[in-house]
Order: structure tokens, then sequence, then C-alpha cells
């Protein structure tokens, strides 16, 4: 750290409401335990001053990897201030951090945290990594838990709510705000171009759908990350409810006078695991998933018992389940402009020889050798019948 830093603070308990309201050089407040890495990403997409947590960034359940995100992007990460920092730091307060971890304002210390650098990073993870043992096991108990309680859904659909969106026969894709989704979702504009997917947004997805520019068909989601413009869209609003019937996301469609449209689906787990099983159920031809869950450590950055529901689900979809992660990175090799002209003239080489090798060929260039020697000789005649310039000595 070089020096003081100073910034305005945004404080929030949800780390992705709060980067909604962030600009550059704010410094964020945050309540987030066990920093995940899209989180980590959505904070630096803002290029915060500095960003404080009252809970631990590495708790020690697993080696999560938002904090050296943060940090190997050059921004101040203090952490652990503790659950009094929520209060004790005034939104829109001026702030400034020391070198020793102080946050004060006017001068004053109103909170004390522990700089991360790389040093300590390195030894939280080492420490997380000794509890994976652990994780692995609740994993597997939350597993087979889903599996009872969720066996009549798996199983036979039960319980799916009935949608206008017609998916019988056709390719759709579920975009979820996770790893890597807005660069996987701009490259599979050809895909969507070409097939005319249904398109579902899984709550923050919603918008990255629409920032891309592609209409949106349809959003399932408890509508806690979902923007206001998209909810009033034309898209169907499937809302994803507890088992007991409640449904937070209706609270907030009712204020927007349109809850009447919206139709609930009661199950547990996540709302990326019901769009897949809302699609599949529905005769859905292909399912292209983008920004999902699909491997351990993005079930336990999740940080629920839930995401284990995710596993079941996709042996449940098998095959008709197309992964779209990474595809950005897949493709993210371009062809330069000298690979492209060599290509050219290895394929005008070949074609020559090609030519050559033939009867007709041989043809072709004799004609074609003779027309240029017609054309050489033309040429020669023209500069031949061109009067030498005369020079100011040969004026009288």
């Amino acid at each position: 750290m070089r020096g003081d830093v100073h910034g305005i603070a945004r404080v929030g308990r949800r780390t992705k409401d709060l980067t909604k309201r962030l600009v550059a050089g704010d410094i964020a407040v945050i309540d987030h335990e066990d920093i995940d890495r899209v989180a980590a990403e959505a904070l630096l997409e803002k290029h915060p001053a500095a960003v404080l947590n009252a809970a631990r960034s590495t708790s020690g359940r697993y080696p999560n990897a938002g904090p050296k995100i943060l940090v190997d992007a050059g921004i101040l990460l203090l952490d652990h201030l503790g659950p009094d920092t929520m209060a004790a730091i005034p939104e829109g307060s001026a702030l400034t951090l020391t070198e020793e971890g102080q946050v004060l304002v006017d001068g004053t210390e109103v909170a004390h945290g522990q700089v991360m650098d790389d040093a300590a990073i390195a030894a939280s993870l080492e420490a997380a990594r000794e509890g994976l043992s652990e994780q692995l096991e609740l994993f597997a108990s939350n597993t087979m838990e889903y599996m009872l309680r969720e066996r009549d859904l798996l199983l036979d659909g039960v319980g799916t709510p009935e949608i206008e969106t017609e998916l019988q026969g056709r390719a759709v894709l579920i975009v979820v705000r996770g790893y890597h989704y807005k660069e996987d979702l701009a490259t599979l504009g050809p895909f969507i171009r070409e097939n005319r997917p249904v398109i579902i947004g899984v709550d923050g997805g919603a918008d990255a759908v629409l920032e891309a520019g592609y209409r949106l068909d349809m959003i399932i989601g408890d509508m806690d990350s979902v923007s206001d413009r998209a909810l009033k869209g034309r898209a169907e609003l499937v809302v994803h409810a507890y088992r007991d019937g409640r449904a937070p996301g209706l609270e907030r469609l009712g204020e927007l006078g349109i809850a009447e449209k919206a139709v609930v689906f009661p199950a547990s787990g996540t709302s990326e695991d019901i769009a897949m099983l809302l699609a599949d159920e529905k005769g859905a031809s292909v399912i292209v998933a983008v920004g999902t869950h699909g491997t351990l450590e993005e079930f336990l950055d999740k940080g629920r018992a839930g995401m284990s529901s995710t596993f079941l689900t996709r042996l449940r979809v098998g095959s008709k389940l197309v992964d779209a992660k990474g595809v950005s990175r897949l493709y993210r090799q371009r062809i330069s402009t000298a690979q492209l002209v060599l290509l050219a003239v290895a394929g005008m080489l070949a074609l020559v020889v090609a030519l050559w090798a033939t009867p007709g060929g041989q043809a072709l260039f004799q004609i074609l050798g003779a027309r240029m020697d017609d054309l050489l000789s033309w040429f020669t005649s023209l500069f031949a019948d061109v009067p030498p310039a005369t020079s100011e000595a040969d004026l009288p």
C-alpha cells in the first residue's frame, strides 16, 4: 500500500446490489464472507479505490479466488473489520484508509482491519485447503437430501408450472450471472443469429441479455437482482418460490404492478436449476447454458447447501445440456493478417501446381504467356514512339 487512500464510502451488505451504485474511486464497504470470483469481478468492473469487508474474505471453508483477484488488480482490500463496521461507516462519508489498516472519518478511527497482501492471501488459502475434505462430505450429504426431497420433480417433472412461452422442439439459451458469462454470451452471437433460441435470463442474467442487445423471452428467479427495465419488458416472468409457497419475488413484482402476469415455481435448489428443469420438461431440443455452475469450486463459491442440486439437475437433463462456459477463452486466439495472407498465397500456389499438372492447365498457361508477351511488346512499342525530351541547351 502506497500512502493513505481516500474515497467516498458506498455501504451495502449485498455485494451484487452495491456494485450498481459504485463508481470509479469509491470505497466499497461490504459484509461478504468468502468473496467469490463473480463478486470480485463485479467489483473490479467498477474500479473502486478500496474494498472494506466486515467479514472474513476467506473464512477457511474453501480456497476462494475473490480476494486474490482484487489484490492482483491493485485494489486495497481491508479484511475482517467486524460486524459493527456497517453501522459505523455512514453512506457517502469521506474515508481515509491508512497503511496500518485504519479507517478514518473526519480524522477519527471508526474501524480497523487487516491489509490483505499477497502473503496474507497465500496463508489464508493454504489454511482453507485443509477444510476441503469436510466441504466434500457436506456436499455429498446435501446432494442426497435434495434427491430425496425433490425426487418427484427430478424424475417426473411434478410441480412444473404451465407457461406461455413455447419451448417444444426449440433450442433454449439459459443465461446466468456466473463465470465469464458476458464474454461467453458475446461469443455465442453466431449461434443466436442462426438458431434464434428461446432466451431465458436467470435473475441478473436477464440484464446481461439486454445489454448484449438480444431479445429476452423469459426471466426466472427470485427477482432480487433484476432491473426494473428487464422486469417491465415483454419477457414472461417465472418466480422461484420456496417449497412452503413463500415467494418474496412476488412482492417486488407487486410494487411494480406486474405480479399478475407472473407464474410461481416452488422448488428447492437454485434458480438456474429450475430454469434447466423447466426447459427440459417443456420439450426443449437443446439447452445451452451460459454462466451456470458446473465445478466443485463454483458450487462452493455460492456458499449454499442448495448448490448440490445443480449436480443432480445436470444428470436429469443429460446430453440435452450444452455448457457454453469458457467458449470465449477457447476462441480467444485470433488469426492475424499475416497468417491470412500466407494462407492465401499457399492456396494460390497449390492451385497453380494443380493446373500445371493437367493438359488443360498447361494450355491455359501457354495462352496467358502469349498474352503477356503481346502486352509487353505493346508497351515497348508505345514508349519507342515517344520523342526524346528536349533540353534547354538544344533550344535556339
